[in-house]
């Protein structure tokens, strides 16, 4: 069953502070007989350009622990990487005005509703493939099957993230993330120089999807991975907590956690 959740995930009474770094406690997980606690790390707003070893060596190390495990959102990292595609660089055409009328708004964005955003993947991938991704996905819907759509177009078509003219946060309205370049060479980069494992994620409401991993996690499968995060405990809203640290608590008491009361359920 998956849960719903309105709003901001930065519940005050799960905020904690250690050593000058603000986080929040996202809940106890258990995956393969691991118990494993989040702590939502909170950061000022990533800007494009800057350095995301930077980036973890402020925010992450003052409170890491051997044997944690670091999930980073893939929208930082494009900001990182200045991988973005602005509203006004976009050139909408007929067939992105056209079928955009057939996508459907979800509790996890606006997807193919935005023509801006279905006209860079037709940029991507062509008018043909998503013509035919289009029609593929009407008949997985027929039969109550989901994400045909992006299944045919890739991790490309569905890492585009933007163009929300509700959006939090203003830089959004009219700019998009890619998905972000040679993510395994990223997290292998942090942890070189940070020594803190990651994985970079593309995560939200409905799925996970492991885009790179450090060297030391290879021997994780990633749909064990995927799991330590499937509730998303990064937030949709404007929580700033790009970062998920997660640990391994074993037998040791959880921290007391207040969850977010569920909006609704679906199955």
């Amino acid at each position: 069953m998956d849960y719903w959740y309105e709003g901001n995930l930065n519940e005050k009474a799960n905020r904690r502070e250690e050593n000058g770094i603000t986080y929040y406690i996202r809940g106890l997980r258990v995956v393969k007989g691991k118990r494993l606690e989040r702590y939502g790390i909170q950061t000022h707003f990533v800007e494009e350009g800057e350095s995301y070893v930077d980036l973890v060596r402020r925010y992450v190390l003052p409170i890491y622990k051997e044997g944690d495990i670091l999930s980073i959102s893939e929208k930082v990292i494009a900001m990182c990487q200045e991988n973005t595609v602005y509203m006004d660089e976009v050139k909408v055409g007929l067939l992105a005005k056209f079928l955009s009328r057939f996508g459907k708004k979800t509790n996890s964005g606006i997807g193919v509703t935005e023509t801006h955003k279905l006209q860079l993947m037709i940029d991507m991938k062509g008018h043909a493939l998503v013509i035919f991704a289009a029609i593929a996905g009407a008949i997985g819907k027929l039969f109550k099957r989901r994400g045909v759509f992006y299944e045919i177009l890739g991790v490309e078509a569905a890492g585009i993230d933007g163009f929300y003219e509700h959006s939090a946060f203003d830089e959004y309205h009219a700019m998009a993330t890619l998905t972000p370049k040679h993510p395994h060479q990223v997290c292998a980069r942090i942890e070189e120089k940070t020594g803190v494992p990651a994985m970079v994620v593309d995560a939200n409401d409905i799925d996970v999807v492991i885009l790179g991993k450090s060297t030391s996690l290879k021997k994780i499968p990633d749909g064990v991975l995927a799991d330590y995060i499937k509730d998303n405990p990064a937030g949709q809203d404007d929580e700033c907590t790009p970062f998920i640290l997660i640990r391994d608590i074993g037998k040791a008491e959880a921290e007391t956690y207040v969850p977010k009361k569920a909006a609704k359920k679906t199955k």
